[in-house]
């Protein structure tokens, strides 16, 4: 635990100094050179919305023309192709938000440990507010969350971490119930209401390309910078530290008098971001780890069309 605060501070420390000297890059820019004390965060402008275009009709005659219809047939037709055409015309900003939310809740890393807060594109649609809270939902009560809670009990039981829990079962359970507190409540607040309020996005987006140091600088960084909702810029992640720390103040409620205490508090606090700086490393490289050992490609072939993408930019 003396290693937390050296680890969580240079992370601070690496995160606010890259925002500060950060420079605009689009996201699919991948090949440029990249100086080793800059990270470039990719700025994302107005979400891409998928419009359809519609295919222009024929203009060569039909082999077997049809009948010309009677205006009343003509008529009752015409009122059905705005609902059958609609659909394919346009997606608002928040069907396009909930479809990438539907294909986040699909991640997991092995098949197991659930990726829903990281997104592939870096260009996703901002999400509402009720997407927020479902999101972080979903992710708070993952079947997995309970067992880690459960493993994370046992450790610090081994460990005679948190020495006001009595032993045996009865502590066991103690520990665990409040090993999954500290982490629902620090999503709820930190990934759910937070950036509701303060209109930032909780997803962790993955970069993808670059140098391994220019990516993992990125990734400590990402942990405490995120992009604002309206405007796609990267700024301070006040949503995601405030609500760790609000998550280690909730936590004397339900933790021994002698593990609680304003200590307790920001030391949870701190516990958690340096959880999440460590955690947005090991999202950021596995989907790399991914093709490379298990022949699977979590991006879903997203990978293979930027690094495409630049290649046709750079021979231009």
């Amino acid at each position: 635990m003396r290693l937390v605060f050296p680890c969580l501070s240079a992370t601070l420390a690496v995160g606010l100094a890259l925002l500060a000297v950060s420079v605009r890059l689009p996201a699919q820019q991948s090949g440029s050179a990249l100086p080793s004390a800059t990270v470039h965060f990719p700025e994302s402008s107005k979400p891409q919305f998928m419009v359809a275009a519609a295919e222009p009709p024929s203009q060569q005659p039909s082999a077997n023309p049809k009948p010309v219809q009677n205006p009343a047939a003509q008529g009752s037709s015409s009122s059905q192709a705005p609902s059958a055409q609609s659909p394919a015309a346009a997606k608002s900003p928040h069907d396009i938000a909930e479809a990438q939310m539907k294909e986040q809740k699909k991640q997991r890393v092995v098949g197991i440990l659930p990726a829903f807060n990281v997104s592939y594109r870096s260009d996703a649609s901002s999400l509402t507010v009720s997407q927020k809270m479902r999101l972080a939902f979903r992710s708070s009560t993952d079947p997995v969350s309970f067992a880690t809670a459960f493993l994370t009990a046992g450790y610090h039981e081994g460990m005679h971490d948190d020495i006001g829990f009595p032993w045996g079962i009865k502590g066991y359970g103690e520990r665990s119930g409040a090993a999954y507190l500290d982490g629902f409540d620090g999503t709820m607040i930190g990934k759910g209401i937070l950036p509701s309020i303060l209109h930032q996005d909780p997803r962790y987006f993955r970069l993808g390309h670059g140098s391994t140091t220019h990516r993992l600088l990125y990734a400590l960084a990402a942990n405490v910078v995120c992009k604002h909702d309206d405007t796609g810029k990267w700024e301070p992640n006040y949503s995601n530290v405030l609500g760790n720390i609000a998550s280690g103040g909730i936590s004397n409620l339900y933790y021994p008098p002698s593990s609680s205490g304003i200590s307790h508090t920001f030391t949870k606090g701190f516990i958690m971001t340096a959880e999440g700086s460590f955690g947005g490393i090991f999202q950021e490289f596995w989907p790399d780890i991914s093709r490379k050992f298990l022949h699977r490609d979590p991006t879903q072939g997203l990978d293979a069309r930027l690094s495409a993408t630049g290649q046709a930019e750079r021979a231009k």
